[in-house]
This record gives C-alpha cells, sequence and structure tokens, in this order.
C-alpha cells in the first residue's frame, strides 16, 4: 500500500533540525526500498525548511503510521502535524525515475484537499513536468479525500493549475525539493 505522508514544521524549529538531520536520513536510510518520493518544503525567500514530504509503500495502514510517528523529528517535536493518507501512485515510477532529474527548474508540492465526488484521478495528458501524482483516499482505500503531486512547473500558479480549482475544499502549493542524502 502506498502512503502520502507531509510533516509540517514547527514555527522555529528550524535549529532542532538542523540537529537531526543525521538521525532523519539514517532512518530514512533503513526504508531507501519503499520510498516513492521524499524531500522537504521550504519558503522560497530564505530556504527555512517548512516540512518533509514523504511517499512510501508499505504493508499496511499500522506500518505507515509507526514510519510517520517513530520518525526522529516527530519523536523531537520538530513537526507541528502530520497529514497521512493511502495514495496510489498513478504514475507508476518513482522520483529518481522522473526524466527530468533532480535539478534544474522550479519544483513545487501541490496538496488539493477534498471530498465528495473524485477529481483528477487521472495525471493530465500533458503533465510532463509530473515527478510523481496521485490520489490521497481514506485509511480503507474506498474514499478520494484529494490529491498530492510533485511537480517541475515555472511558478506556483502554474503548479496549482494543474489540479481543477472548484473541487477542492483548499489547495496547498509548497515550494520542494528532491531529498536525500547530498
Amino acid at each position: 500500500m502506498e502512503f502520502f505522508c507531509y510533516h509540517r514544521d514547527r514555527p522555529g524549529s528550524g535549529a532542532l533540525r538542523d540537529e537531526l538531520l543525521e538521525a532523519h536520513w539514517s532512518y530514512m536510510d533503513g526504508f531507501a526500498a519503499e520510498l516513492i518520493a521524499r524531500g522537504p518544503t521550504f519558503t522560497r525567500d530564505d530556504d527555512a525548511a517548512t516540512g518533509s514530504v514523504h511517499i512510501v509503500d508499505l504493508p499496511d495502514v499500522a506500518a505507515a503510521r509507526a514510519f510517520v510517528f517513530d520518525e526522529p523529528n516527530y519523536q523531537a517535536g520538530v513537526y507541528r502535524d502530520v497529514v497521512l493518507r493511502r495514495w496510489r501512485n498513478a504514475l507508476g515510477r518513482t522520483m529518481w525515475d522522473f526524466p527530468g532529474g533532480r535539478d534544474g527548474g522550479n519544483r513545487y508540492l501541490v496538496l488539493g484537499l477534498g471530498s465528495g465526488e473524485p477529481a483528477d484521478l487521472v495525471p493530465p495528458s500533458d503533465g510532463e513536468g509530473l515527478i510523481a501524482y496521485g490520489p490521497l483516499l481514506s485509511d480503507d482505500g474506498a474514499a478520494w479525500l484529494g490529491t498530492a503531486l510533485l511537480i517541475r512547473a515555472p511558478d506556483a500558479d502554474a503548479a496549482r493549475a494543474v489540479l481543477t480549482p472548484d473541487r477542492y475544499a483548499d489547495i496547498e502549493v509548497h515550494d520542494w525539493e528532491f531529498g536525500g542524502r547530498r
């Protein structure tokens, strides 16, 4: 089962995040084979971290909860909250398979939170910049709760435009970069 995890940083936790960087990477190294995508979100103006995205393939919901809540930054209080949802990998690949590579261009996390009739279940046919794409689902996979994607786009407005705006209660766009050891 695939899961989308977005840990949102607690304001003022940057120094603690920096202190725990090796512990975070070591923890994620233990899930290297299961990771579909990962990386920090940040503010464009000063590059301050605002969160961490992890898309991971795990056996079940209990394993996903353990993955999220055992993470060193979560345990230490870096994060203020976590979005954890079942997810379906509509592109069928990992971020490392993205033809555009890990560098160059603006990259974004787009998180559309919705309910009711599903929307945007299939990636757009002109989605050349899509790095990861898929619906957010309930724990049992039966209910559509939104869409999450990672994209290389000219700007945040172009990234947001991938989703059908009137189908979501909110669409968040965050600056994002490929994660992992440098």
